[in-house]
């Protein structure tokens, strides 16, 4: 398995630019499909975005289209989510999380996660 730790959350304004970085060891980073979850106060975690092994597809929610993008770092064993034109309904702890599949992007279900983050909160005033 690998082992994933988030970084870059934090507290801003409604409107602003936040970048969240996930890095990984252990086993070979490229081998994995990875995504972002997150989960609100008094919420059940739910899907923000996933990247497929290779970069080369993405997938989003709707909630964050247009707003967020994912990208990896094969070479730095590292993930990221540039969250911009931040709302405070985004505030929540945001998951890094691992799924063991070459498949695409569009196919990453929180069922499918093997390795979880400890999490980075995120919290955006108005």
């Amino acid at each position: 398995q690998v082992q994933l730790v988030e970084s870059g959350g934090g507290l801003v304004q409604a409107g602003d630019s936040l970048r969240l970085s996930c890095a990984a060891s252990g086993r070979t980073f490229s081998n994995y499909r990875m995504g972002w979850f997150r989960q609100a106060a008094g919420k059940e975690r739910e899907f923000v975005a996933a990247i497929n092994w290779s970069g080369g597809s993405t997938s989003y929610a709707d909630s964050v289209k247009g707003r967020f993008t994912i990208s990896r770092d094969n070479a730095k064993n590292t993930v990221y989510l540039q969250m911009n034109i931040l709302k405070p309904e985004d505030t929540a702890v945001y998951y890094c999380a691992a799924d063991p599949t070459i498949a695409p992007a569009s196919g990453m279900r929180l069922r499918y996660v093997e390795v979880w983050g400890q999490g980075t909160l995120v919290t955006v005033s108005s």
